[in-house]
C-alpha cells in the first residue's frame, strides 16, 4: 500500500552534519519499519486509505488506534524530514526571511531559539517551525505526533529529535547536532513554499499517495530536496 519513499539524495550527502551510517539506520531501518507496521495495521482492518493525511487524522486521539496512528504519524514526519533538507545551503529569502525577522527576532535570534527549545525536548519527539496564518512559531512534538491534528497550523521545517538521527554523529550532544543541522541542512526553499501555503497561495506538501493494485501511484508533490 504506501511504499518507502527512496532518498531524494546519496546517502552521504548530508555529510559531515549527518553520515552516510546514520541516513542508512535512519531510513533504510526505522522509516522502513514505520511503513512496514502501517500498511500491516491497515491490511488487519481491511482499509485502502486515499492518503496517508487521511490515515492520521482519523486515527489521532483514538485509544484503539493508538498503535495506528503512532506508526502512520512517524511515517510522515520522516518523508517530511528528507524534504526539508538540502545538501546545498541556503539562506531563507523573500516572505520567510521577512517573517523570521518580524516572529523570532531575525536568523540568529531563531537559531538560538531552535537549538534551545529542541536540545530541552525530554526524550524522543520533534521540533518545528510552523506558521499559523501569516506567524511563525516554534512547535515541540513527542513520540510520533505531527501537526497534521494541530489545528491551524502549517508545517514549515522539521528536525528529528529522536537519537537514531544523531547519536552515531554527535553522541548525546543533541544540541550541537541541532546546530549543525540549523547551519547547513534546512531547506528553506521549501519552507518558503510551505509559508506561501499558510499565507494563502500555493499548494501544500502532501506524503505520496499509496499504489494501486496496477503499482502506480496516485500522484503526489515532486520532492523539494536539493532544490
Amino acid at each position: 500500500m504506501f511504499e518507502l519513499p527512496p532518498l531524494p539524495c546519496d546517502h552521504a550527502a548530508l555529510e559531515p552534519v549527518i553520515g552516510r551510517a546514520t541516513m542508512h539506520l535512519h531510513h533504510e531501518k526505522h522509516h522502513r519499519k514505520y511503513v512496514d507496521t502501517t500498511n500491516e495495521l491497515l491490511a488487519k482492518q481491511g482499509e485502502t486509505p486515499a492518503s496517508l493525511e487521511e490515515v492520521i487524522r482519523a486515527a489521532a486521539g483514538k485509544a484503539d488506534a493508538k498503535k495506528l496512528f503512532d506508526n502512520a504519524a512517524q511515517l510522515w514526519n520522516h518523508t517530511f524530514l528528507w524534504t526539508c533538507m538540502t545538501p546545498k545551503a541556503q539562506t531563507p529569502g523573500g516572505d520567510l526571511a521577512q517573517a523570521i525577522d518580524r516572529d523570532l527576532g531575525g536568523l540568529g535570534e531563531f537559531r538560538a531559539k531552535f537549538v534551545e527549545l529542541g536540545a530541552a525536548h525530554f526524550g524522543s519527539g520533534w521540533v518545528w517551525l510552523a506558521a499559523e496564518g501569516e506567524t511563525l512559531k516554534l512547535v515541540d512534538t513527542h513520540d510520533g505526533d505531527n501537526l497534521l491534528t494541530h489545528q491551524g497550523l502549517t508545517p514549515l521545517l522539521v528536525c528529528d529529535l529522536w537519537e537514531h538521527a544523531y547519536y552515531l554523529d554527535h553522541k548525546n550532544d543533541r544540541a550541537a547536532f541541532l546546530g549543525a543541522w540549523f547551519d547547513a541542512l534546512p531547506n528553506w526553499s521549501f519552507a518558503g513554499d510551505q509559508y506561501a501555503v499558510a499565507c494563502g497561495h500555493g499548494e501544500i506538501w502532501r506524503h505520496p499517495h499509496p499504489t494501486t493494485s496496477s503499482g502506480t501511484g496516485a500522484g503526489e508533490r515532486r520532492s523539494n530536496l536539493g532544490r
